[in-house]
């Protein structure tokens, strides 16, 4: 499943700079599927939604830092634990029931925005 920032955030950025994604931004900031992962151009994702990577896409909030569920893979593929969640000082990442995946398709979203 992925990992939603709760109203609860203090903006302080801490885990902006942790996802290996790039899935995190701050609130109101345009976001695309192509910051940070290999995703360019015109993509299908794994769950079938054709998407231009480069495009700009609307902010999720624009109140507090965000994290984009299609990004977001629990930090799978590259740590043992969420990296947004370790590093929040006021334990407002958490993990998003309406977001709901398993470890493969974590993995298989992570294989897919990192092709190298």
């Amino acid at each position: 499943m992925a990992i939603i920032i709760t109203d609860e955030c203090i903006n302080c950025g801490a885990c902006e700079p942790e996802c290996p994604n790039t899935a995190i931004y701050e609130g109101a900031d345009d976001w695309r599927y192509a910051d940070g992962t290999d995703l360019k151009g015109k993509v299908v994702l794994p769950d079938g939604k054709e998407v231009d990577a480069d495009e700009a896409q609307e902010p999720v909030s624009d109140e507090i830092y965000f994290i984009v569920a299609d990004k977001c893979t629990e930090c799978k593929g590259f740590h043992e634990e969420p990296q947004c969640a370790a590093v929040c000082p006021v334990d407002c990442c958490i993990p998003d029931d309406d977001n709901v995946e398993t470890e493969e398709e974590l993995l298989a979203k992570q294989a897919f925005m990192h092709k190298e």
